[in-house]
């Protein structure tokens, strides 16, 4: 059995991950390697048993390669139907619906679009003019947080704290749908590890410095098992089984203001040699266990599960 590795700009983590697996698994007849593709026929048997993805959202050949891997039996982490089919509202409204703690957020029409958009007439009809920033920011509040509603890595991200910042912020954003987030004074901030959906490691995370901080009693017992039990449900309702998922905590209780990074950062000067061998450990140890014990994922997996769990939770 074969377990394939596809990711991008990365230099500590693909080697180790590659030779832990190897050694991992020589017992079990598991290797472990680089995928390499050079074209994709139809119906072509799957040469990997398990592919760890993180570079496909980047790479839309790779992202249709997957998802014919999966469709023929390959085990794809993360499944790549519910990595194309997520954004941030979406997964905010979900979580938010399964009670966890979310942010006010608004989901804003973009501020430009393709050439081919006809912006004056037909092609946008349905907007409304002009956007009441006064009323939005009096719905989430002083200061805000002006962010995409898909992306990560920090990137086009605003802290606005009237509505002549919002605005002008707001015009340097095209193309890209952005939300506008309540933002939280938090006193805690916390950036989870997670694996196979209910692994969770919680790691004391700055977010000024971007930077993770071993510190293993941050957090009381009681706000550790609840950023622990909002972590799972977060990943169980959204299908992640590699991901990170980034809290802040103010007053007690802990906002998921992140958790669409199904291709975490793991490369060993960032996160701390601590936590790299932990990646390692974890990440190595799943995917040995997907390969030996893992049944391929239907096309759409837990598309109904997870409407069924928001809607159990909205009838409550």
């Amino acid at each position: 059995m074969k377990i394939g590795l596809l990711c991008g700009r990365e230099y500590s983590f693909p080697p180790a991950f590659l030779d832990r697996v190897n050694s991992l698994g020589a017992a079990h007849g598991i290797t472990a390697e680089f995928v390499k593709l050079t074209g994709t026929r139809m119906g072509e048997e799957p040469e990997y048993r398990v592919i760890v993805d993180r570079i496909s959202h980047e790479v839309e050949y790779y992202r249709g390669y997957l998802k014919h891997s999966l469709l023929n039996g390959t085990y794809v982490i993360n499944n790549p139907f519910w990595w194309t089919a997520d954004d941030k509202f979406f997964n905010y409204s979900v979580a938010a619906k399964l009670g966890i703690a979310i942010p006010k957020t608004v989901l804003l029409p973009q501020k430009g679009y393709p050439k081919d958009v006809d912006i004056v007439s037909e092609s946008l009809r349905n907007l409304g003019y002009p956007i009441d920033w006064e009323g939005l920011l009096d719905y989430v509040g002083r200061p805000a947080i002006l962010k995409p509603f898909s992306g990560g890595g920090w990137k086009h991200v605003h802290k606005v704290n009237n509505t002549q910042e919002l605005i002008a912020a707001y015009d340097t954003t095209s193309p890209y749908c952005m939300t506008l987030q309540q933002f939280v004074h938090f006193d805690k901030y916390v950036r989870c590890f997670t694996f196979g959906k209910t692994d969770i490691t919680p790691v004391h995370y700055d977010p000024h410095e971007r930077r993770y901080i071993v510190d293993h009693n941050y957090l009381s017992p009681e706000l550790g098992d609840r950023v622990v039990r909002d972590a799972q449900t977060i990943n169980q309702a959204l299908g992640y089984e590699m991901n990170t998922i980034e809290f802040a905590v103010e007053d007690g209780v802990p906002y998921a203001i992140d958790f669409l990074n199904p291709a975490p950062d793991f490369e060993r000067d960032r996160i701390t040699p601590h936590y790299f061998d932990l990646v390692l450990d974890r990440m190595s140890k799943l995917v040995i266990d997907r390969a030996l014990h893992g049944h391929s994922s239907s096309t759409f997996p837990g598309w109904r599960g997870m409407l069924g769990m928001a809607a159990a939770a909205t009838a409550k």
